[in-house]
């Protein structure tokens, strides 16, 4: 059995983090509640997008939280990273899958109803439904979904799933009661003045809506 709590999953951008050490930021955040990291690197080198994804599991090792990286199978498979998330243009699942083992997590995005189906045919352990509202910090993404856009999602694939997009504390319970077993956020923890604080408030929110 796989140990993940999809609850609350941070999405790392490090343009978004004030300034501060990326480990540092993430740290405070796990300290707060979340539940996942997913390490996302879009403009570093593979040395360098290599050398952070070691930094930051042994950050989060001692807290049991796990490192999914973002894209980039070479990086998961060199660090040995707790799972990949792949998009839709990404590499296929089943090779993915065929390269990492069956012990590892690996999570889809998926934009609309059909991908939706089309990810109940495969053994993925989660998917991410992106976007639930227009988000600034990721530009190429689908047309933005909405709460029944999540609910027609959750409501016809097997697989738990996350939100992601323009998600902050005024949407998080609409998210979840839209039926989402949790949400994936970005700038509302990375760019926070106190990232401890404001995982702490959005996973109260989190629990509290799915009572």
């Amino acid at each position: 059995m796989k140990d993940f709590d999809l609850t609350l999953y941070l999405v790392t951008e490090r343009s978004l983090s004030l300034g501060r050490p990326l480990d540092d930021v993430v740290e405070e955040a796990v300290k707060g509640g979340v539940t996942m990291v997913q390490l996302r690197e879009k403009t570093c080198s593979s040395k360098e997008f290599y050398d952070q994804a070691l930094r930051l599991k042994k950050c989060l090792k001692p807290y049991n939280v796990p490192l999914i990286i973002n894209d980039r199978l070479d990086i998961a498979l060199a660090c040995d990273a707790e799972g990949l998330h792949i998009g839709q243009n990404d590499i296929p699942y089943h090779i993915a899958r065929k390269i990492l083992g069956k012990n590892k997590i690996i999570g889809l995005s998926v934009e609309n109803i059909q991908d939706a189906i089309e990810a109940n045919k495969l053994d993925i352990d989660y998917i991410g439904i992106s976007p639930v509202f227009g988000t600034l910090t990721k530009t190429d993404t689908a047309q933005a979904l909405g709460l029944s856009g999540v609910s027609d999602i959750t409501q016809i694939s097997k697989h738990p799933s996350v939100g992601i997009g323009g998600i902050n504390k005024s949407n998080t319970q609409d998210i979840i009661r839209a039926g989402a077993d949790g949400i994936s956020v970005v700038s509302a923890i990375m760019s926070a003045d106190n990232p401890r604080l404001a995982a702490s408030e959005l996973f109260e929110i989190i629990i509290k809506s799915k009572k």
